[in-house]
C-alpha cells in the first residue's frame, strides 16, 4: 500500500482530535485523521451525548408517572404510562448517528482525509495502521494524539456479565430491576439517577464520605435530598469487595465494617477513567509522563519536538470542552500562529437532579489561594421562572475578591443550571467585577436573574430576598 505523507498527523478523532483536524483544515494545513471507530469519540458516541439523551428520556417518564399518581399541583394527569427502553436507546442512537455523520462532513468539508484503524506508532513521526484492507503508513511533520480515555475496572468486579461500564449501560434495551451503582463521582450519578427514574431500584456505593467529592457539600447538598425523595439507597464509606458465588448480588463493606450483600440484575462500576495509550506504541517513544498521562506544556507540547497531545491522555479534567479547545489552539501553533492555553477557567456540569455547575474558584479554593473574599448566594425558591417550573430547589453563589470585588467563581445547583455556564465562564473570562454583573439587565422572568442578584446580595444591594 502506498505511503501517505503529510504536513499534520491527528491520532483520534474524538473531541479534541476532530476540532483539531478540522480548525488545521480549515486553515490550508495537509492533515490526516485516524480513528478506530465512528468520529465523535466517547463523548458523542458513549458519553456525553448519549447519556443526556438517556437522561432527558428518563425526566419525562418520571414527569409523565408523577402526573399518573396525581402528584402534579398543575391539574394535569395522564391515563397510563410505560417506557419501553429499547425505543429509547434507538432514539438515542438515532441522535449520535446524525452526530457522528455530522462530524464526518465537516472534516470532509475541511479537506481532512480520514483513515479508519487503529494507529501503532513506529517514531516520533511514523505510524502504522491497520485498517479492512491492510496495512497503511503514515508520515507526517507534526503529529497530535487525542486518543482519549476508558473506564477503569476494578480488579474485583472486572467487566463481563453483570458488570457493566458506562459503555455498556448506554445500551442496554432491558430495565435492570435491580441496579448497583460504584462510585459515587458525576458518571454514577447522572446514570444511576436517569435508571431510578426509569423504574430500577438502584444502590449506589461511595468509597469517600460524600457522594460527588469533587464539589463541595454545600453544593451537592440538594442533590443528596433529591436522592432520599427518589428512593435511591446511598452507601457512602464503603467499599465494594465482589460479587456473590451466585453471581446475583453484590458484597459490601460498610463504613462500620459490616458485610452487606445487595442483590443487583446489574453492577454499573463507574470510578473514574483512565488514558488510553496501551497498544498505540507510545511506549517506545519514551514521552514525559505526569502520572499515568502524558505530560504537556501551555502549549501542548510533550517531551519530543513534534509531538502534540490534547485531551483526556493528558489528564484532569477530563472535559470534552477542554480538548475541543486544545484541539484547536494546536491547530494554530501548527498553522504558525502565536497561542498559549491562558484560560481562567473551564466549566464543569454535573447533569444530576438537580444540576450542578462550577466554574472558577469555590469559597474554600479561593481562601485556599490566600484571597480574602466576599460570597453570597442566590436562591431559586425567591426566583418567580424557577416558582413556575416547580423547580424551586438550589441556589446561585458568587466569589468575588473583597478587595476589588472580581469574580473569582461562580457555582449554581438547580433545574437546568447547565445553561448557566457560558455566562459563568464569559464573566470570569472577562475579568468581570460585582458590580458589572449586578449592572447589567437580566431578563425577567429568568432563572438568570439569580445570577445578578448574587453580585447584589454579595454588595449589600439584594433586592428580593
Amino acid at each position: 500500500m502506498k505511503e501517505i505523507v503529510c504536513k499534520l498527523l491527528v491520532i483520534g478523532a474524538g473531541p479534541g482530535g476532530y476540532v483539531c483536524a478540522i480548525r488545521a483544515g480549515q486553515l490550508g494545513i495537509d492533515t490526516v485523521i485516524v480513528e478506530a471507530g465512528k468520529p465523535g469519540g466517547t463523548c458523542l458516541t458513549v458519553g456525553c451525548i448519549p447519556s443526556k439523551a438517556l437522561i432527558h428520556a428518563a425526566e419525562e417518564f418520571d414527569a409523565t408517572q408523577k402526573m399518573l399518581a396525581g402528584k402534579n399541583p398543575m391539574g394535569v394527569r395522564v391515563e397510563g404510562a410505560s417506557i419501553d427502553l429499547a425505543k429509547t436507546i434507538a432514539w438515542k442512537d438515532g441522535i449520535v448517528g446524525r452526530l457522528t455523520a455530522g462530524v464526518s462532513g465537516l472534516l470532509q468539508k475541511a479537506r481532512v482525509k480520514i483513515v479508519h484503524g487503529r494507529a501503532h506508532f513506529r517514531d516520533g513521526k511514523t505510524v502504522e495502521v491497520e485498517t479492512e484492507t491492510g496495512q497503511q503508513i503514515i508520515r507526517a511533520e507534526t503529529v497530535v494524539i487525542a486518543t482519549g480515555s476508558d473506564p477503569v475496572e476494578l480488579a474485583n468486579l472486572p467487566f463481563g456479565g453483570r458488570v457493566i461500564s458506562s459503555t455498556e449501560a448506554l445500551s442496554l434495551t432491558e430495565l435492570p430491576k435491580k441496579l448497583v451503582v460504584v462510585g459515587g463521582g458525576y458518571i454514577g450519578l447522572e446514570l444511576g439517577i436517569a435508571f431510578s427514574k426509569m423504574g430500577s431500584e438502584v444502590s449506589v456505593v461511595e468509597a469517600t464520605p460524600q457522594v460527588l467529592p469533587l464539589y463541595d457539600a454545600e453544593l451537592v447538598r440538594p442533590v443528596m435530598r433529591k436522592l432520599s425523595e427518589s428512593g435511591i439507597r446511598l452507601l457512602a464509606g464503603a467499599k465494594a469487595m465482589a460479587l456473590a458465588d451466585n453471581g446475583e448480588a453484590l458484597i459490601v463493606e460498610t463504613s462500620d465494617g459490616r458485610r452487606e450483600t445487595l442483590p443487583a440484575d446489574r453492577v454499573l462500576v463507574t470510578v473514574g477513567r483512565r488514558p488510553r495509550t496501551a497498544g498505540s506504541g507510545l511506549e517506545e517513544l519514551d514521552l514525559d509522563r505526569a502520572g499515568p498521562y502524558l505530560r504537556i506544556d501551555d502549549q501542548c507540547r510533550t517531551s519530543m519536538r513534534g509531538i502534540y497531545a490534547i485531551g483526556d491522555v493528558t489528564g484532569e479534567p477530563m472535559l470534552a470542552h477542554r480538548a475541543m479547545a486544545q484541539g484547536e489552539m494546536v491547530a494554530e501553533i501548527v498553522a504558525g500562529r502565536k497561542r498559549g492555553w491562558d484560560k481562567r477557567c473551564i466549566p464543569a456540569i454535573c447533569f444530576t437532579d438537580p444540576e450542578i455547575v462550577t466554574v472558577g474558584l469555590s469559597p474554600v479554593e479561593a481562601r485556599a489561594q490566600g484571597y480574602e473574599i466576599r460570597t453570597a448566594q442566590f436562591p431559586f425558591s425567591a426566583n418567580g421562572r424557577a416558582m413556575t417550573m416547580l423547580s424551586e430547589e438550589g441556589f446561585v453563589r458568587v466569589v468575588a475578591r473583597a478587595d476589588t470585588n472580581l469574580v473569582l467563581g461562580l457555582q449554581a445547583v438547580g433545574v437546568g443550571v447547565s445553561e448557566l455556564s457560558a455566562a459563568f465562564a464569559l464573566a470570569i473570562e472577562m475579568g468581570a467585577r460585582l458590580e458589572d454583573i449586578a449592572g447589567t439587565i437580566h431578563a425577567h422572568p429568568t432563572r438568570s436573574e439569580a445570577v445578578m442578584e448574587a453580585a447584589l446580595k454579595a454588595l449589600g444591594n439584594a433586592l428580593h430576598i
